[in-house]
């Protein structure tokens, strides 16, 4: 029995930053959801119809929730500690990405193009920052 388990034993051991393989982490998904709340905050400034900006707000804040969900994934799941003490700047980019992306002036609770397009830019930082990690 000793001789089948040395046998069965691995010979390597195989180490890995993120809780699954590389790539199921990706920054586009959140910035695909901030891109869609962008595009439905042009929509909601041109259109006057009380029962299209219902619906506007209403798919609005359900992609904001989504670019939170999927920044804290990043932030949480994929990010470890040696990103953050090689980019010391990583933890408040998400704050702030998320913020962006929340109520109480983020994406989530206003209807202006410059606040996606601010949270747009914070998604593209983490982006930079992701993919050079990517490369190590």
């Amino acid at each position: 029995m000793r001789l089948l388990a040395r046998l069965l034993e691995p010979r390597a051991t195989a180490h890995a930053h993120c809780d699954l393989p590389c790539g199921v982490y990706d920054p586009a998904q959140a910035r695909i959801e901030a891109e869609s709340v962008r595009a439905i905050c042009e929509k909601y400034q041109q259109n006057d119809d009380p029962a299209f900006r219902t619906r506007a707000l209403q798919i609005k804040e359900e992609r904001s929730e989504l670019v939170k969900h999927h920044l804290w994934v990043l932030w949480t799941d994929y990010f470890k500690p040696p990103h953050f003490e090689k980019y010391p700047q990583l933890n408040q980019l998400f704050n702030e990405a998320t913020k962006l992306a929340g109520g109480g002036g983020g994406t989530k609770s206003s209807t202006e193009v410059a606040t996606a397009d601010k949270l747009l830019a914070k998604i593209d930082d983490i982006g930079k920052i992701f993919w050079e990690t990517k490369q190590g």
